[in-house]
């Protein structure tokens, strides 16, 4: 599932590579018709607005993505491609990680009347998800008593932990990472904006403008980026608390159940 989702990565990033050239020759055709209107001086807002062509959407993303910088640009995509693969993919393996608990006690409860342990196992064989793999490890060790059973619950729901939380650290990797790109583009715009008022040997508008242009895209860029990542990061760490103490309480339950059938 993670290298269908890096390849989907890759793809988007050569998607948007090839879109790089197209947007340049956009860009000098927009800067032209700013040159125009600027000619033109209108003498409102109002004027402004009604000469102003609407833009598409994905058009107005390309022409951006190129005045922030292909370089930083680039690399703030790559981490909003990598970091959405990953949290989709933790979404779909936490998904069918999701099991009916309830459902699942009492088919064990049935077989353990009716078959015994083996029973038993054959049911949390044939189930999917996290608590099912708990409970046959515990009863995998009911022949060594109740205690070892409950130590082995407890020790096999940490490592049923870990693989729900696997690629949480690269996902906020990627929420750290695209902001700082975001500001360090910032302050690559702004010398670059002083070294342009140094060769100009003035201060004016003109000259500042396109390092400052530089400064806020990438910013807004990476902000942007890390704003959705954490929303998915968010979303995440939610469903794995909800898992874990689904874990936690049907385990409790297990444990229960298996007493009782000893005595």
């Amino acid at each position: 599932m993670k290298k269908f989702f890096m390849f989907l990565a890759v793809c988007g990033i050569m998607a948007i590579t090839a879109n790089i050239a197209t947007a340049q020759e956009n860009q000098e055709t927009a800067d032209s018709s700013a040159t125009e209107q600027v000619a033109q001086a209108p003498q409102s807002l109002n004027d402004l607005t009604a000469s102003a062509e609407e833009v598409p959407l994905h058009q107005e993303l390309k022409t951006k993505f190129v005045q922030g910088g292909t370089g930083f640009m680039s690399f703030i995509v790559l981490c909003l491609i990598l970091g959405l693969a990953l949290a989709i993919e933790r979404i779909i393996y936490l998904s069918f990680s999701k099991t009916n608990t309830k459902a699942l006690l009492k088919k064990v409860n049935e077989a353990l009347e009716k078959g015994g342990i083996e029973a038993a196992k054959d049911v949390c064989r044939n189930t999917r998800g996290p608590v099912a793999s708990i409970f046959y490890q515990g009863l995998l060790r009911y022949d060594q008593g109740i205690d070892v059973v409950e130590k082995t619950v407890v020790s096999y729901g940490s490592v049923q932990m870990s693989l729900m939380e696997n690629g949480l650290s690269w996902i906020g990797l990627f929420i750290a990472l695209a902001p700082s790109l975001g500001f360090l583009g910032t302050v690559i715009g702004m010398v670059k904006a002083f070294d342009a008022i140094e060769a100009a040997g003035d201060i004016s508008p003109n000259i500042v403008a396109g390092g400052m242009k530089i400064a806020l895209i990438t910013t807004v860029a990476g902000l942007i980026v890390a704003m959705i990542l954490q929303i998915f990061y968010n979303y995440i760490v939610s469903r794995i608390d909800a898992l874990t103490i689904d874990m936690e309480d049907s385990s409790i339950s297990l444990i229960d159940t298996l007493v009782k059938f000893k005595k």
